[in-house]
Protein backbone atom coordinates (compact mmCIF):
# COMPACT_ATOMS: atom_id res chain seq x y z
CA UNK A 1 0.00 0.00 0.00
CA UNK A 2 1.42 3.81 -0.68
CA UNK A 3 2.09 5.81 1.66
CA UNK A 4 1.83 9.08 -0.91
CA UNK A 5 -0.25 11.81 0.95
CA UNK A 6 -0.42 10.00 4.34
CA UNK A 7 -0.25 12.03 6.82
CA UNK A 8 1.86 11.43 9.76
CA UNK A 9 0.13 10.45 13.16
CA UNK A 10 0.84 12.87 16.06
CA UNK A 11 3.92 11.75 18.19
CA UNK A 12 6.04 13.16 21.10
CA UNK A 13 9.81 11.27 20.68
CA UNK A 14 13.26 12.17 23.00
CA UNK A 15 15.71 13.51 20.65
CA UNK A 16 19.74 14.48 20.42
CA UNK A 17 20.93 17.29 18.69
CA UNK A 18 23.57 19.87 19.26
CA UNK A 19 24.54 18.18 22.74
CA UNK A 20 21.63 18.55 23.93
CA UNK A 21 18.28 16.07 24.62
CA UNK A 22 15.10 17.78 23.54
CA UNK A 23 11.84 16.45 22.79
CA UNK A 24 10.02 16.78 19.65
CA UNK A 25 6.39 16.22 18.59
CA UNK A 26 4.46 16.30 15.09
CA UNK A 27 3.84 20.51 15.81
CA UNK A 28 7.69 21.10 14.91
CA UNK A 29 7.56 19.75 11.40
CA UNK A 30 4.23 21.55 10.23
CA UNK A 31 4.94 24.85 8.59
CA UNK A 32 8.04 23.29 6.93
CA UNK A 33 9.46 20.51 4.73
CA UNK A 34 10.93 17.47 6.28
CA UNK A 35 12.75 14.06 5.66
CA UNK A 36 12.74 11.31 8.10
CA UNK A 37 15.80 9.72 7.43
CA UNK A 38 15.48 6.23 9.31
CA UNK A 39 17.74 3.72 10.18
CA UNK A 40 18.93 0.52 11.71
CA UNK A 41 20.82 1.14 14.63
CA UNK A 42 23.68 3.52 15.88
CA UNK A 43 27.48 2.03 16.09
CA UNK A 44 26.72 -0.07 13.14
CA UNK A 45 28.43 -0.04 9.67
CA UNK A 46 26.51 1.74 6.99
CA UNK A 47 24.63 3.66 9.33
CA UNK A 48 27.39 6.06 10.05
CA UNK A 49 28.70 6.30 6.17
CA UNK A 50 24.65 7.75 5.45
CA UNK A 51 24.61 9.91 8.19
CA UNK A 52 27.74 11.61 7.25
CA UNK A 53 26.85 12.55 3.90
CA UNK A 54 23.78 13.73 5.13
CA UNK A 55 25.50 15.79 7.12
CA UNK A 56 27.44 17.07 4.38
CA UNK A 57 24.44 18.02 2.88
CA UNK A 58 22.61 19.90 5.87
CA UNK A 59 23.28 23.10 4.94
CA UNK A 60 21.61 22.87 1.40
CA UNK A 61 18.27 21.01 2.72
CA UNK A 62 18.46 24.36 5.73
CA UNK A 63 18.53 27.13 3.30
CA UNK A 64 15.81 24.55 1.15
CA UNK A 65 13.45 24.90 4.46
CA UNK A 66 13.86 21.65 5.40
CA UNK A 67 14.89 20.04 8.44
CA UNK A 68 16.28 16.82 8.52
CA UNK A 69 15.40 13.90 11.34
CA UNK A 70 17.37 10.67 11.53
CA UNK A 71 15.78 8.14 13.45
CA UNK A 72 16.60 4.67 15.04
CA UNK A 73 15.30 2.45 17.45
CA UNK A 74 18.00 3.70 19.62
CA UNK A 75 17.65 5.87 22.73
CA UNK A 76 18.33 9.93 22.86
CA UNK A 77 21.51 8.31 25.54
CA UNK A 78 22.91 6.03 22.91
CA UNK A 79 22.64 8.60 20.07
CA UNK A 80 24.63 11.05 22.17
CA UNK A 81 27.01 8.35 22.85
CA UNK A 82 27.55 7.44 19.34
CA UNK A 83 28.13 11.28 18.80
CA UNK A 84 30.69 11.19 21.27
CA UNK A 85 32.45 8.06 20.04
CA UNK A 86 32.49 9.10 16.54
CA UNK A 87 34.39 11.38 14.46
CA UNK A 88 31.53 10.74 11.14
CA UNK A 89 28.73 11.02 13.39
CA UNK A 90 30.11 14.21 15.32
CA UNK A 91 29.77 15.84 12.08
CA UNK A 92 25.94 15.53 12.66
CA UNK A 93 23.79 18.92 13.14
CA UNK A 94 20.81 18.11 12.18
CA UNK A 95 17.85 16.18 15.17
CA UNK A 96 18.76 12.70 15.83
CA UNK A 97 15.13 10.85 16.99
CA UNK A 98 15.08 8.57 19.48
CA UNK A 99 12.50 5.39 18.87
CA UNK A 100 12.77 3.04 20.99
CA UNK A 101 8.82 2.29 21.33
CA UNK A 102 9.00 2.07 17.98
CA UNK A 103 6.13 4.90 17.48
CA UNK A 104 7.40 6.19 14.50
CA UNK A 105 8.98 3.44 12.68
CA UNK A 106 5.37 1.78 12.74
CA UNK A 107 3.66 4.56 11.62
CA UNK A 108 6.03 5.26 8.92
CA UNK A 109 5.65 1.47 8.42
CA UNK A 110 9.52 0.35 8.43
CA UNK A 111 9.56 -1.50 11.58
CA UNK A 112 11.56 -4.94 11.24
CA UNK A 113 9.47 -6.94 14.20
CA UNK A 114 11.82 -9.85 14.08
CA UNK A 115 14.96 -7.47 15.04
CA UNK A 116 13.55 -4.78 16.34
CA UNK A 117 15.23 -1.83 13.99
CA UNK A 118 13.87 -0.04 11.01
CA UNK A 119 14.62 -0.70 7.65
CA UNK A 120 16.32 2.29 5.32
CA UNK A 121 13.78 4.73 5.02
CA UNK A 122 14.06 8.03 3.29
CA UNK A 123 10.57 10.22 3.15
CA UNK A 124 9.83 13.67 2.72
CA UNK A 125 7.29 15.77 4.51
CA UNK A 126 5.66 18.38 3.16
CA UNK A 127 4.70 21.63 5.47
CA UNK A 128 1.42 20.12 6.05
CA UNK A 129 2.80 16.74 7.50
CA UNK A 130 2.10 15.03 4.50
CA UNK A 131 4.48 12.05 3.06
CA UNK A 132 5.18 13.27 -0.81
CA UNK A 133 7.90 10.70 -1.38
CA UNK A 134 9.77 8.05 -0.35
CA UNK A 135 12.27 5.12 -0.67
CA UNK A 136 12.75 2.03 1.54
CA UNK A 137 15.96 0.07 0.83
CA UNK A 138 17.56 -3.05 2.03
CA UNK A 139 19.41 -2.98 5.02
CA UNK A 140 22.73 -3.27 2.97
CA UNK A 141 22.21 -0.41 0.72
CA UNK A 142 23.27 2.77 1.21
CA UNK A 143 21.22 5.97 0.39
CA UNK A 144 22.57 8.89 -1.57
CA UNK A 145 22.05 12.72 0.30
CA UNK A 146 22.43 14.70 -3.20
CA UNK A 147 19.41 12.32 -4.71
CA UNK A 148 17.73 12.90 -1.75
CA UNK A 149 18.32 16.87 -2.04
CA UNK A 150 17.35 16.52 -5.55
CA UNK A 151 14.01 14.84 -4.97
CA UNK A 152 13.19 17.21 -2.35
CA UNK A 153 13.57 20.07 -4.22
CA UNK A 154 11.40 18.47 -7.46
CA UNK A 155 8.84 17.97 -5.02
CA UNK A 156 9.39 21.83 -3.95
CA UNK A 157 8.40 22.68 -7.45
CA UNK A 158 5.77 20.54 -7.91
CA UNK A 159 3.98 22.13 -5.28
CA UNK A 160 4.54 25.36 -5.62
CA UNK A 161 3.86 24.55 -9.58
CA UNK A 162 0.64 22.15 -9.72
CA UNK A 163 0.33 21.60 -13.21
CA UNK A 164 4.23 21.16 -13.97
CA UNK A 165 5.34 17.71 -13.13
CA UNK A 166 9.45 17.13 -13.36
CA UNK A 167 11.19 14.37 -15.33
CA UNK A 168 13.81 11.79 -14.76
CA UNK A 169 16.85 13.81 -13.48
CA UNK A 170 15.10 17.14 -13.41
CA UNK A 171 17.63 19.82 -11.69
CA UNK A 172 16.06 22.89 -10.82
CA UNK A 173 16.13 25.35 -13.41
CA UNK A 174 15.57 22.19 -16.22
CA UNK A 175 12.43 22.16 -18.16
CA UNK A 176 9.17 20.54 -16.97
CA UNK A 177 6.71 19.05 -18.80
CA UNK A 178 2.84 20.74 -18.54
CA UNK A 179 0.80 17.48 -19.49
CA UNK A 180 -1.95 17.95 -21.72
CA UNK A 181 -5.61 17.35 -20.91
CA UNK A 182 -5.29 14.70 -23.04
CA UNK A 183 -2.62 12.70 -21.50
CA UNK A 184 -4.02 13.59 -17.72
CA UNK A 185 -5.68 10.19 -17.18
CA UNK A 186 -1.60 8.71 -18.22
CA UNK A 187 0.39 10.19 -15.65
Amino acid sequence: MSMINKEVSGFSVQAYCNNEFKMVTKADILGKWSVFFFYPADFTFVCPTELEDLANKYADFKAANCEIYSVSTDSHFVHKAWHDASERIKKIKYVMLADPTHALTKDFEVYIEADGMAERGSFIVNPEGKIVAYEVNAGNVGRNADELFRKLQACQFVAAHGDEVCPAKWQPGAETLKPSLDLVGLL
